[in-house]
């Protein structure tokens, strides 16, 4: 079951006073033996927290966890949907398409996608874009890059290619040849592998459900 941060502070408040309330019997409020219990109770029930939401947290990031998809994502169709009982964008995974003409084993999917982060780390690319709210704010977010409509509708045609992910492969090894907005993403020299790579990778980083984020992402069907 999941629990909203609002929902765990009130039972660890709520906790913290009833706990207290029962081993200070006999004690005002002013009393230093009230506050130090409180300050025991509320300790050992913020660790207990604490360590829960880090198993909790731990499984719910393991690739093929609720939140997290499998490596073998890259082989299907992606999108988004407005989920009313969540209030928010969530995933969806259509059908089996293959990636770039190919259906990846999971070992070759992982392989693939792992290298697609090494390319994106070698090149610091944090430095001017963010991927789950971590890095800068000059460029675009990466969170959902694969999602982006603006693939489809002006870069497979700017480029000629037939599907989505040769219009990113081919953008992202030649940007300076394509018109761009006023802050131009420079030639990073990627080699053919490695934009396959990173392509896979931003396509495997939109079909993890990021709880809304980023907020106002406009839906991809």
């Amino acid at each position: 079951m999941d629990y909203s941060w609002i929902q765990i502070a009130v039972a660890a408040v709520f906790l913290s006073v009833v706990i207290t309330l029962v081993l200070s019997r006999g004690y005002g409020w002013l009393s230093p033996t009230f506050w130090r219990n409180a300050a025991v109770v509320s300790s050992l029930i913020m660790l207990f927290i604490l360590m829960w939401l880090t198993f909790d947290t731990t499984e719910k990031v393991r690739p093929g966890a609720s939140q997290v998809p499998t490596w073998t994502v890259i082989n299907h169709e992606i999108g988004l949907t407005w989920n009313e009982e969540k209030r928010r964008q969530v995933p969806v995974i259509g059908e089996q398409t293959g990636f770039f003409g190919k259906v990846y084993s999971p070992e070759e999917a992982f392989a693939l996608v792992n290298k697609g982060k090494m390319t994106l780390q070698s090149r610091n690319c944090m430095e001017c874009h963010q991927i789950l709210g971590n890095g800068a704010y000059y460029a675009p977010d990466l969170t959902r890059a694969w999602l982006d409509p603006w693939w489809e509708e002006r870069v497979m045609p700017m480029v000629g290619a037939k599907t989505h992910e040769e219009a990113m492969k081919v953008w992202l090894m030649n940007p300076e040849k394509y018109p761009q907005g006023q802050r131009r993403m420079p030639n990073l020299h990627f080699t053919d592998e490695e934009a396959t790579a990173l392509v896979a990778f931003l396509k495997w980083m939109s079909a993890i459900d990021t709880n809304g984020f980023p907020p106002r992402f406009g839906v991809a069907q």
